[in-house]
């Protein structure tokens, strides 16, 4: 079995695979622990999920965090004696990536690129990956990655609005009652929703017309993704496109190792 980390800035998402089956998931809550105390965690939340942490014999890991590789990577040849697969410039993504310089394409990106091309195959693909960052990333039905855009996501947007006014508080991120709110909070959740709902729709709208000839499908993904099901916004929501394309990326470059 393969355990796959979604490294983001604020959380670490983790996922057990058997074979290409995600059979257990869960979070972690802190980036900044010890390789230890990340080991301790892992193993006992695998144990939890009703998976023996000693059926592991892969580990890969796909971070937006540099900081934390060192750790993990320690963490994993300490607690289940396996060098982990890194998603990283340089491995085999089945993508033709066309930023100016590929190694700066953030690894959640491609990893979401990976697995979407897999799950949707010759489809042109509009990928929304709404987590600390909002993030666009348009892939084409041959798996050119084209690029993309990177908005504040919802949670930044709100702590900005927290932080640098003096009477606007922080508030749960919601879907609110209705489009024009009769409170503050009210009015701050519907900003939010609303601010990211219009442009998701505008700018997914100018992707297709000014790449695809007006044909691509929208994809959501991402913690906040959930929060606009029910809103006739994405043609479909895949919340665990990062772990699945990590573990999609690790089987293609086991399988070249091989060769």
């Amino acid at each position: 079995m393969l355990l796959a980390l979604d490294v983001g800035n604020t959380q670490i998402f983790a996922g057990v695979f058997n074979e290409d089956k995600l059979v257990a998931k869960f979070r972690g809550t802190s980036c900044n622990a010890t390789a230890d105390e990340f080991g301790t965690f892992f193993k006992n939340a695998i144990r939890e999920s009703g998976v023996d942490p000693k059926e592991i014999t892969e580990v890969a890991i796909c971070s937006v965090v540099p900081d934390l590789l060192y750790t993990l990577r320690h963490m994993a040849e300490k607690y289940f004696s396996l060098e982990p697969f890194l998603l990283q410039g340089g491995v085999k993504t089945g993508l033709n990536i066309k930023y100016k310089n590929p190694l700066e394409v953030g690894a959640d990106r491609i990893a979401n690129a990976i697995a979407a091309s897999a799950m949707f195959p010759d489809q042109n693909l509009i990928i929304v990956d709404l987590g600390t960052a909002t993030t666009f990333c348009a892939v084409s039905r041959t798996r050119e990655y084209l690029g993309g855009l990177i908005l504040p996501g919802l949670r930044i947007s709100m702590e900005a609005l927290a932080t640098r006014t003096a009477k606007l508080p922080r508030v749960e991120i919601a879907k609110p009652p209705e489009l024009v709110g009769k409170s503050t909070v009210d009015s701050i959740q519907s900003g939010l929703y609303y601010s990211n709902l219009l442009a998701i729709k505008g700018i997914a709208a100018k992707i297709r017309e000014e790449y695809f000839g007006g044909s691509a499908l929208l994809l959501g993904t991402g913690g906040f993704s959930k929060l606009f099901e029910g809103a006739e916004l994405f043609d479909k929501v895949v919340p665990d496109l990062v772990l699945a394309g990590t573990c999609m990326a690790a089987r293609m470059n086991k399988e070249r190792a091989k060769k």
